[in-house]
């Protein structure tokens, strides 16, 4: 006979929370940056890349395969993004960045340790901007290669040493929405299900990137107008017409006295965000 209580401090004192399935929780980061390629010739335009931060791990599962930043959640002191925080800067070294919750993973089986949920979000950084190194363990990998055909998306990451090629398909889940649903159809060297965080948090930007101010965190304090768009170009993975892009940035931007000198180019008007 199920017994009754007549207060909530009653029924707690009695409560065996050993009676409830338990699960794991995880935050993990995807990192990203649009930053300058490195270039020898300074009479170059430089070239911007899409780069992605990934951990190498040392521990079973996965054992030396490359993942996003992240780790369990401490659920006695700590909130889902007060974990992605310590955990950023834990094994990265990195504090003080913008984060977006992004979505919630929940597959059974996408951990083979135990039932594992993860809460993934965007952090959106200018790489150049860094002051503090990255740990030993952790790699910038430029996105080489982005292309989408028939509903699967191909991407190659390359960090100069190792590189990753992914295949995703993408299964319409909402026609009203619009929402798809990623499948991992070629996963060389990621660990986890994170080839679809990497996929679902570039989309994520894009969508948003037009209607919000967001790509703002991947920018120095004081840019041409040319790099804005170069940066709008690679996530977007299209080039956009001057006038159209204009339109775009009219109201996001303010042009500041300061001309961008050198690089075997004439000087150009340093703009700055209309935000800060």
């Amino acid at each position: 006979m199920k017994k009754e209580y007549k207060t909530e401090e009653e029924f707690l004192k009695d409560y065996d929370p050993k009676e409830f399935e338990q699960l794991s929780m995880t935050s993990d980061i995807l990192l990203i940056s649009v930053s300058d390629q490195e270039q020898t010739n300074y009479r170059k335009t430089s070239k911007k890349m899409m780069s992605i931060l990934l951990v190498k791990r040392d521990d079973y599962p996965y054992k030396d395969k490359w993942c996003l930043p992240g780790g369990f959640l401490n659920p006695k002191i700590e909130t889902l993004e007060e974990c992605a925080k310590r955990v950023l800067k834990k094994e990265t070294n990195l504090s003080n960045i913008y984060l977006e919750q992004l979505y919630t993973y929940d597959a059974i089986d996408r951990d083979p340790r135990t039932r594992v949920v993860s809460t993934t979000y965007i952090a959106l950084i200018d790489k150049n901007k860094l002051t503090e190194m990255i740990n030993p363990n952790a790699s910038w990998f430029d996105i080489v290669l982005l292309e989408e055909k028939n509903n699967i998306v191909d991407i190659t990451l390359d960090n100069g040493k190792d590189t990753i090629h992914l295949s995703i398909k993408k299964e319409l889940r909402e026609k009203t929405t619009d929402r798809y649903r990623f499948i991992a159809i070629k996963n060389e060297n990621l660990a986890f299900d994170h080839a679809i965080v990497i996929l679902a948090g570039i989309e994520r930007i894009r969508n948003k990137i037009n209607y919000t101010d967001i790509v703002f965190n991947m920018m120095p304090d004081y840019f041409t107008l040319g790099e804005l768009q170069q940066v709008y170009e690679v996530i977007l993975n299209k080039k956009l017409l001057d006038p159209a892009f204009r339109r775009i940035i009219a109201n996001k931007v303010v042009k500041t006295k300061k001309m961008k000198t050198g690089e075997g180019h004439r000087p150009s008007a340093l703009f700055k965000y209309k935000g800060k």
